[in-house]
């Protein structure tokens, strides 16, 4: 039997069926909003937020573990090491592309569902692995890249969220989705050092150099429950939205548009950096501070990038401009970036890890108040969510790049890294940001 849902539509009043209330499902309709659309809205979204952070703990698992591989016994270089840590967002970041569409097709819960329960492989593969000296580097390669699929949720998850508000809500929808979903990176973070060292029955532990006893399994195994219960809260209140089908050549018609391309790259200066820099911290710091022992503190950038990116929409929202909001941004994350190489050249470990942490807080900001822009400049919600599609896709290779050019010299990545911010300063600015821009968003 359907589920009823109830309140006035208009002039009607009563009780709606579930599904007669998705078939008829118009946001901007304030009667239909206020009398039903509200309620089951915020009732996917909040399922939507938890199965994306259960995406993001899964996937940020191969920056953790790549950086225990050495201590658990496994003889890799560091290049090796990098690139593992970068291999789930090159897989990642593809499959966004895909992703993006896919919610269309299969409807939002049945896809959510699926895709959630495919994390559940690489889970118990890579668990399994690490407590075995002789897998190879290969096999590391395979687990390390289904994680990746972890990654490309977020397209799916916020192109099926975006139909269930209004316009003037997405920000803030958006914002909550993504950057509570983001949050997931420093939960990770924060659990894993906890976890890994102490039984919890789930295999032998193998004793480190420093003379410790670690059980690197549990940093994978830790996640297989919440899967299982976050796959119950999807099969049980998402819901499969009808979305509109559209041609190859509708699909296609975003990459004519110059926004497309503008919005991509302001997106990727801010989600790539974000990611990217979640996936390489735990190497970067073993390598420039081997002093330091710093596994309790890694969270604290994530946590901040995360938690900041609800306020960045939330504010885009309040002053009515995201590009304001996205260009001030930028331009403290350029200062943060030059002050994280100040602390590499000065072997300052407070400099750089304090820099790192308000570099993550910009990209909060930049991810949150980018997200708001695109509903402004493109007012057809297909197309809107298509372009946040796109545009969340290519920002998820900065989990592979950053990872990349921190193989070589770690100051010249930075350099790189502060020109191209510099860049997306400039055409924030000129596209979006000064008095005289032709579209306000």
């Amino acid at each position: 039997m359907a589920r009823e849902e109830s309140g006035p539509v208009g002039a009607e009043s009563g009780r709606l069926s579930r599904k007669e209330v998705l078939a008829r499902w118009d946001p901007e309709d304030e009667a239909f909003w206020d009398g039903y659309g509200r309620h089951v809205a915020t009732r996917n979204l909040v399922v939507s937020i938890i199965a994306l952070l259960i995406s993001f703990c899964i996937n940020t698992l191969c920056a953790l573990v790549s950086a225990q591989l050495g201590n658990a016994g496994f003889a890799f270089t560091s290049d090796q090491l990098f690139l593992l840590t970068a291999l789930p967002g090159l897989i990642g970041a593809t499959g966004r592309l895909v992703y993006t569409y896919l919610p269309a097709i299969f409807g939002g819960r049945r896809f959510t569902f699926v895709s959630t329960a495919i994390l559940l492989v690489p889970l118990i593969g890579l668990g399994m692995a690490v407590q075995d000296p002789s897998t190879s580097f290969g096999v590391f390669c395979v687990w390390f890249s289904l994680l990746g699929l972890a990654l490309s949720n977020f397209s799916a998850s916020m192109a099926n969220i975006g139909y269930f508000f209004p316009i003037s809500k997405k920000g803030t929808a958006n914002g909550l989705n993504a950057g509570i979903g983001n949050l997931g990176v420093a939960v990770t973070y924060f659990v894993t050092p906890i976890v890994i060292g102490r039984s919890m029955g789930l295999g032998s532990g193998v004793t480190t150099p420093a003379g410790t006893v670690m059980y690197l399994q549990n940093a994978c195994f830790v996640w297989v429950i919440p899967t299982l219960v976050t796959l119950v809260l999807i099969a049980l209140l998402m819901d499969d939205l009808p979305m509109p089908r559209q041609s190859f050549k509708q699909l296609t018609a975003i990459f004519r548009n110059k926004h497309t391309w503008y919005m991509t790259w302001i997106y990727t200066c801010g989600f790539g950096s974000f990611i990217g820099y979640s996936m390489a911290l735990a190497l970067i710091i073993r390598m420039v501070f081997p002093q330091v022992d710093a596994s309790y503190m890694m969270f604290l950038g994530p946590l901040i990038g995360a938690g900041l990116r609800p306020v960045g929409g939330w504010l885009a929202d309040k002053v009515d401009s995201g590009a304001k909001v996205t260009f001030v941004s930028l331009v403290l994350m350029l200062a943060a970036t030059l002050a994280v190489i100040a602390g590499i050249r000065a072997n300052a470990f407070a400099l750089f890890f304090g820099a790192f942490l308000v570099l993550f807080m910009t990209t909060g900001f930049v991810n949150g108040a980018s997200f708001r822009m695109i509903p402004n400049i493109f007012r057809d919600r297909a197309q809107a969510s298509q372009v946040t599609g796109f545009t969340a896709g290519i920002a998820a290779y900065g989990a592979f790049l950053v990872p990349i050019l921190f193989r070589g010299d770690y100051q010249t990545a930075l350099v790189i890294l502060a020109v191209f911010t510099a860049l997306t300063i400039a055409l924030t600015w000129v596209a979006y940001a000064r008095p005289g821009a032709k579209i306000k968003c």
